[in-house]
């Protein structure tokens, strides 16, 4: 699967300069935060590829205008064409702006998603807007990462940690890509393409989008299973 990931800057390769087709060999987009609706919307619509999306530091316009036809899976797990993909958005507090939590706050909306990631049987990707602690972070409280974060990657070993927040123009020493055990960190910032094989029985067997966290508000979806821990439901594709 051809997977191109953004975060914090818009690039204008993609946007102000973009050229028809340029998106064709993504099957799927990913945004770390920190991104203006307007540029998301503008990825999915010109391109063949499903968007999913959290929520950056920056991001509490969403709430009044979101992306258009993209899908917000922001403390859910979902899957995706066979791969499992855990969306944990926001920073560490410091300002009581909007998204920002505390390392306690953090660690229950983890704790929230422990039966979802059982059910999936673990984790392939977690898409962030914060890195983990001490993985691609800055000693400023506003962009330092998260504990919860390390602990999430020594317990479940995803595949890809991708983040944002940490723009690679605030310093010369901000590295891409980092290693964390099995798991590639890497920092999305402005973009990042990668390949991620999935395997093809799990892909025909679990094809579309499945959100395996509690079913939202307003979500249109169909239930399929309930057994009051967390519910599996099926997104029509679009």
């Amino acid at each position: 699967m051809r997977i191109l990931a953004v975060a914090d800057v818009e690039c204008p390769a993609l946007w102000d300069y973009f050229v028809r087709g340029k998106l064709d060999e993504y099957d799927l987009i990913l945004s770390c935060g920190d991104l203006k609706a307007q540029y998301l919307t503008f990825l999915v619509t010109m391109s063949h590829a499903r968007l999913l999306y959290v929520h950056g530091n920056h991001d509490g316009r969403y709430d009044i205008t979101p992306p258009e036809g993209c899908e917000d899976i922001d403390g859910h797990l979902v899957i995706c064409n066979g791969l499992r993909i855990l969306g944990l958005g926001g920073c560490l507090l410091y300002n009581k702006g909007p998204h920002q939590y505390t390392e306690k706050q953090m660690q229950r909306r983890i704790a929230r998603l422990r039966y979802a990631i059982k059910k999936a049987g673990g984790v392939d990707v977690v898409i962030a807007h914060a890195p983990p602690r001490d993985i691609g972070d800055l000693d400023d409280y506003a962009h330092r990462g998260f504990e919860a974060f390390r602990d999430l990657i020594d317990q479940y070993h995803p595949r890809f940690f991708l983040h944002g927040h940490t723009h690679l123009s605030y310093g010369a020493g901000i590295q891409r890509e980092q290693a964390s055990g099995s798991t590639r960190v890497i920092n999305v910032s402005e973009r990042f393409s990668l390949d991620i094989s999935v395997d093809e029985h799990i892909k025909a067997e679990k094809s579309g989008l499945i959100y395996l966290t509690r079913r939202r508000r307003g979500l249109s979806a169909v239930s399929e299973t309930d057994n009051g821990s967390g519910s599996v439901y099926r997104i029509p594709r679009p």
